[in-house]
């Protein structure tokens, strides 16, 4: 017996698809921002902020995707 679907299968529409892109460019964005931003900080600005310049090593040393 042979079915035929008559109706397209639920799933994320293409929009969706674009909205969730542009959320995650932005966020990649944002993160590059931030830490261009902590690559400034002196180590008077970085013991302030409560972070350790191994800290901000590790911070600086991620790709923008984590």
């Amino acid at each position: 017996m042979e079915r035929i679907i008559t109706r397209p299968l639920a799933g994320p529409q293409p929009a969706e698809h674009w909205r969730e892109l542009r959320l995650l460019l932005r966020l990649w964005r944002q993160r590059s921002r931030t830490r261009r931003q902590l690559a400034a900080l002196d180590e008077h600005l970085l013991a302030d902020a409560g972070i350790s310049s191994s800290e901000r090593t590790e911070e600086l040393n991620k790709p923008f995707w984590r």
